[in-house]
């Protein structure tokens, strides 16, 4: 006998009603009801976490099989998308009641092809969309990507030099601990450059560079 797990999300209606439809429906396909998900006139946030709680013990494989009243119990079609797709990775039968979908059947496994090129149309729709907002940006003169930081680096580079702390160095100039770092190690490469070699030096290191005027 499979074990399965019944997940219910009723806003409205009494969940219980919801609830022994789907063991109904676990009883007549022979299936061991081992956990259940509720989520009864409940905020979106806790929804989710009910949700969360169920891809979390299916990763454990504590059951082989979930059933579902509708499609609707996920947040959105692409977190749908996303939990169909996980199910079936981790070798989990998905049955959705209202819909008659099951997927271990040959039009359950037809409906998983299909929810897997939906899931990649839409991840390249995404990317299309990303990839043309930066050439529209580009085009409009607009800079990309982190904006450069408006500090004294020649200062930032002699008060390390001069023994002060990563932490006192970027608490003076409002910065973090890395760009002092890199603000160091670009001077150390620019005068390298100028002499023939360059080794990127270590966050030790960074206090033996010679001070670029």
């Amino acid at each position: 006998m499979k074990k399965c797990a019944v997940y219910a999300r009723v806003p409205i209606q009494n969940v219980e009603t919801q609830l022994c439809d789907l063991r109904q429906l676990a009883a007549q396909r022979g299936f061991e009801v081992v956990a259940e998900y509720t989520d009864h006139g409940v905020s979106s946030a806790k929804a989710q976490g009910r949700l969360d709680a169920l891809m979390a013990d299916a990763r454990k494989h504590t059951f082989s099989v979930v059933i579902v009243a509708a499609f609707d119990f996920a947040m959105s079609t692409k977190h749908f998308l996303s939990v169909v797709n996980e199910l079936d990775s981790l070798g989990i039968e998905f049955v959705s009641r209202r819909e008659n979908v099951d997927t271990s059947g040959p039009m359950g496994r037809s409906f998983i092809a299909l929810v897997g090129a939906l899931a990649e149309a839409e991840k390249s729709i995404l990317v299309e969309r990303i990839k043309s907002g930066m050439r529209r940006a580009k085009l409009d003169g607009q800079q990309l990507g982190r904006h450069p930081l408006a500090v004294d680096r020649a200062a930032i580079v002699r008060d390390r030099l001069s023994g002060m702390s990563l932490t006192q160095c970027a608490k003076r100039y409002s910065i973090s601990r890395a760009s002092v770092i890199r603000f160091c190690q670009d001077a150390q490469r620019r005068k390298s450059e100028l002499s023939g070699g360059y080794v990127p030096l270590t966050i030790e290191q960074t206090s033996a560079v010679a001070c670029i005027a």
